[in-house]
């Protein structure tokens, strides 16, 4: 089967905070595949500049997107609920404001959705990179098969959120995206697993994901501790995972999230969970 013959969506939101030329590297990343999706649902998530509005607008009378303007910042969770709910077809990539996607990204899934379909949801690796695409800090890698994914998941995120495609349905049968703090997809993961999902990651680097110093300190404090524990806790109340690995899950998180400097987690985070 030809490939150009599968129609996608590609959901994306942005919002106030987002830098105006990062988004338009992201945005020239999408239009510019070897694959490019048949259209992009744009997801406004609150009031942002006019220097962002200018953009937007620019960007839609070239290519085929449908912006969603919401009043207020509603966060990653609705925004991309609304969004979901706008999307035409089955397949759905997603890509973050300010991410690069690599050419032949949708490409390469596409083809994999051809070749098996019992695939729910595929991801890949990331390259990750501050200032610059040429200057990568780290690689994160992830399980490939749908069974070693799966015993990720009881430990950590099995998925590189910015990198997936997924089909619709599968996703709306799992109760669709959901909020919860910073963890707005590994909850939907989570319940995709519960519902039997096929999961799968290429080892291909498909994305590079711009990041800095505020990644490493959103990934700690109390409120996102907190999230982490009550995630950890329904794997737990749905026998996901046993007692020893659900206290063992909680007291890492406690100590990364809670203890630990974010000059400290950052180096945690670069030595066990990036190449």
């Amino acid at each position: 089967m030809n490939s150009v013959k599968i129609k996608f969506s590609v959901l994306m939101s942005v919002y106030h905070a987002d830098i105006p030329e990062f988004f338009r590297e992201a945005l020239q990343s999408i239009f510019n595949q070897t694959l490019p999706p048949d259209e992009l649902i744009l997801v406004v998530d609150g009031v942002v500049s006019n220097k962002l509005k200018k953009m937007i607008e620019e960007f839609e009378s070239s290519y085929n997107i449908e912006t969603i303007w919401l009043k207020k910042n509603m966060g990653h969770g609705h925004a991309r609920r609304v969004g979901l709910d706008k999307c035409q077809y089955e397949l759905v990539g997603i890509m973050d404001s300010d991410d690069i996607c690599v050419l032949d990204r949708f490409e390469k899934q596409i083809e994999c959705f051809e070749k098996n379909n019992e695939l729910a949801v595929l991801g890949s690796s990331i390259s990750e990179f501050s200032d610059e695409i040429s200057n990568v800090i780290g690689k994160r890698v992830l399980p490939i098969k749908d069974d070693d994914i799966k015993k990720t998941l009881k430990i950590r995120c099995p998925f590189n959120h910015m990198t997936v495609m997924f089909k619709k349905t599968e996703v709306k049968k799992a109760g669709g995206y959901k909020d919860w703090y910073h963890n707005e997809d590994y909850y939907l993961w989570i319940r995709m697993y519960l519902n039997g999902s096929v999961f799968s990651n290429l080892d291909d680097v498909l994305v590079y994901a711009r990041t800095n110093v505020d990644f490493y300190k959103r990934r700690g404090g109390l409120r996102y501790f907190l999230s982490e524990y009550k995630l950890q806790k329904f794997m737990y109340s749905n026998n996901i995972n046993n007692f020893f690995r659900y206290s063992v899950n909680i007291f890492i998180r406690f100590v990364v999230q809670l203890l630990l400097p974010y000059y400290v987690r950052e180096k945690v985070f670069i030595k066990f969970f990036r190449q």
